[in-house]
């Protein structure tokens, strides 16, 4: 696969307030991170069903998207986001909570399968491609299938959120590479760093 610039980054969650800090929201909690970083702010955006701004991230203008469909029905808001800003999926970062990662780990990839994350399936269908990055932060997982679903619409523990959060702080170091389609170097710093 491609590794094109990034033009677009999309963190994944539920819109409202009783979302707020659940392990779903890792993505929304990433984009508060890097507004915060890049001095942006998010605005209802009537073009892509959900909140975004323009940031400067490398010296190159980033669109950052928070899709308001809720999780199942992202791809309606990151496809009509592409669509409107003429921007390729493959040109696209898309950052979500990981169940297969231990709370603390963040992990880059490029295409592959949803891996259960209804956001991700979504995006690759109504997208018709899986061909777009994904930055994977780690929320740990409840050990039992039938527990998932209560699971990540929790709150996590202090421990956890601390471990999430520091993931998040170390995916920030990176994400000047990223935008530059530096992947190789962008996964092997932030790996290396979060290696248990």
């Amino acid at each position: 696969m491609n590794t094109s610039p990034i033009k677009l980054i999309v963190g994944l969650g539920n819109p409202g307030e009783k979302y707020t800090k659940t392990r779903h929201n890792a993505g929304f909690l990433f984009l508060d991170q890097l507004l915060v970083q890049t001095g942006g702010a998010l605005k209802a955006d009537k073009h892509c069903f959900g909140r975004s701004t323009k940031v400067q991230i490398a010296n190159t203008e980033v669109r950052l998207l928070a899709p308001d469909t809720f999780m199942n029905l992202s791809g309606k808001s990151v496809v009509a986001a592409c669509q409107y800003y003429k921007i390729e999926l493959s040109e696209i970062l898309v950052v979500h909570d990981e169940l297969d990662l231990d709370a603390g780990i963040a992990r880059l990839k490029l295409g592959g399968g949803h891996g259960g994350n209804n956001g991700l399936r979504d995006i690759a269908q109504k997208g018709a491609s899986k061909n777009f990055a994904r930055l994977r932060i780690g929320i740990g997982h409840p050990g039992v299938g039938r527990d998932v679903s209560a699971y990540v619409l929790k709150q996590a523990n202090k421990a956890d959120q601390a471990a999430i959060d520091l993931a998040i702080a170390e995916s920030l170091r990176v994400i000047d590479l990223v935008v530059q389609g530096e992947f190789p170097r962008a996964m092997n710093e932030l790996h290396t760093n979060l290696s248990k």
